[in-house]
């Protein structure tokens, strides 16, 4: 039987950085105490990873003294283009950074050994070892929130590979903020859905939480970019299942608490499209906005188990 670990395992998001003092082996992790903080930032980049750098330190030396406990190791997901053997944040929109070596200032910065990985990855393999993917040995677990990105699973295992599915083009033609058209993101992340009921109504919105409620109560702006919404999401699966063939799509982030009135017509409109690809089941996730974080506390643990 694998040994308890117990690892400090921090998130950073574009928004908010998510950390924990986490319990747990290879197998499954749960946490102890956890923190939230606003990310640290400044207009210049490299100021900003030097920042997030020195907020994880104050983050794993609070979470220990609540605590009393110390930890084995670190694990810290950021978002953006990671090199995750190299231990480098290679590049982030949101952030600003470029190819800045996370993993040896963090080390230096709190004297543990670091795991440092992407954060969609990260919250994939959290769901693939104690989630709604657990079992499953190809899948995609796809998080939709402000963006939309992929963890993608082969042979029981998470591929080191961009899983960029937000950027695939369905045909639309509506510009993205990437400077593509036509992307799945465009029409069916949760950011998108808010600025797409907002122009249509005249009216802002909180969300796209509150579009689904709209939804609900049958407003007709918002029931056309929900199926606008749902139709972007399922061409893009079906390009997913034409090319992988998962046995099944794990829906998350914020969108995905919809529940119901996503995955109800999602399966449909998959249904009106599908033709040889093998139709993958869809499933919600199962551990919500800490999946990133319990999946840097497995990278950190995986670090421990190889030493």
């Amino acid at each position: 039987m694998a040994r308890t670990e117990h690892v400090i395992a921090v998130d950073v998001g574009g928004t908010d950085t998510k950390a924990a003092l986490v319990a747990g082996t290879p197998g499954g992790v749960r946490a102890v105490e956890r923190r939230r903080r606003p990310t640290a930032r400044h207009e210049d980049g490299d100021a900003t990873a030097e920042a997030v750098v020195e907020q994880v330190a104050a983050l794993a030396d609070e979470l220990r003294a609540a605590t009393g406990r110390e930890a084995a190791a670190l694990g810290v997901v950021v978002p953006g283009i990671v090199d995750e053997a190299g231990g480098t944040g290679v590049y982030s929109a949101n952030l600003g950074w470029r190819d800045y070596p996370f993993a040896r200032r963090l080390a230096e910065r709190t004297g543990l050994p670091t795991a440092f990985g992407h954060d969609v990855r990260a919250g994939g393999l959290a769901e693939l070892r104690a989630g709604a993917a657990r079992g499953l040995r190809s899948a995609v677990i796809m998080p939709i929130g402000t963006g939309i990105a992929a963890a993608l699973v082969h042979d029981g295992r998470v591929l080191d590979a961009p899983g960029e599915i937000g950027h695939v083009d369905v045909g639309h033609g509506e510009p993205c903020g990437c400077g593509q058209r036509g992307c799945v993101e465009a029409r069916a992340s949760s950011a998108a859905i808010a600025r797409r009921y907002a122009a249509r109504a005249g009216h802002e919105v909180r969300g796209a939480a509150e579009v689904a409620a709209l939804v609900r109560a049958g407003d007709p702006d918002a029931l056309t970019v929900w199926h606008e919404a749902v139709d972007a999401l399922a061409r893009g699966i079906l390009q997913v299942a034409a090319l992988l063939g998962p046995e099944a799509v794990v829906l998350g982030g914020g969108l995905a608490m919809a529940g119901p009135l996503l995955t109800d017509p999602l399966r449909t409109r998959l249904d009106e499209l599908i033709t040889f690809q093998r139709r993958p089941e869809l499933r919600l996730a199962a551990l919500g906005d800490e999946a990133g974080c319990l999946g840097a506390a497995l990278l950190a643990i995986d670090t421990l188990e190889e030493r």
